[in-house]
């Protein structure tokens, strides 16, 4: 099988890992998980997907937009790394206080968390459509609620920029999130989460150093 990519080699390795396991074990780490006859169902990001019992593949079913590499890499590794009895711990912290994140907290500012506030900068009245797009919901003025995985919520603090400051953004995370996701592919599902929110606005993702995959 030829590939055009490192990431969707990646995702092939994946596929086959999740193909073996055990369907019973998959839903008892991840409750949220609707089984039909042929296939796992799971929301990602306001998407839902739908990942065929046998094969391990993965379809969108919710809309006819594009299946990106990344969405079924955050969904691989959750039904992988999941831990069974893992629950959410009811606090909110940073990502670099995530057990095993604080290494990666500068790029994930970078990468993630600056390129939001510079593409939603003056345009705060798309980014309430965009998470509601997303099946997410407003808090307050500033803050918003959003659901990688029902056991991944994201809480998104926004201030918009005015002519001394520039815009700002804070991702918040459940502080048991990890338990459910490797740290490094929390990252990864908030990029993917960037790219959502970016998409449903119907603007283009600035500032960010990473291409989506």
């Amino acid at each position: 099988m030829e590939f055009t990519s490192n990431y969707e080699r990646q995702c092939e390795e994946w596929r086959q890992k999740i193909a073996q396991m055990d369907i019973g074990d998959i839903c008892r780490r991840v409750p949220e998980v609707e089984v039909t006859e042929e296939a796992l169902l799971l929301w990602h990001f306001g998407r839902q997907f739908a990942v065929d019992q046998k094969t391990g593949a993965i379809r969108v079913v919710s809309d006819d937009g594009p299946l990106y590499a990344i969405s079924k890499l955050n969904i691989y590794t959750l039904f992988w790394y999941a831990k069974e009895g893992a629950r959410r711990g009811g606090q909110w912290v940073t990502y670099r206080e995530l057990k095993g994140a604080a290494p990666f907290g500068p790029a994930f500012q970078r990468g993630t968390m600056e390129p939001i506030a510079l593409t939603f900068s003056g345009r705060a009245d798309l980014l309430d459509k965009a998470v509601e797009k997303l099946r997410g919901e407003k808090l307050s003025a500033n803050s918003y609620q959003l659901w990688a995985f029902r056991c991944i919520p994201v809480r998104l603090n926004f201030w918009d920029g005015d002519e001394e400051f520039p815009a700002q953004v804070n991702l918040l995370f459940d502080s048991n999130a990890t338990e459910f996701n490797h740290e490094e592919s929390i990252a990864t599902i908030a990029a993917e989460g960037m790219y959502q929110l970016a998409d449903a606005a119907g603007l283009e993702l600035k500032g960010s150093p990473f291409v989506r995959f």
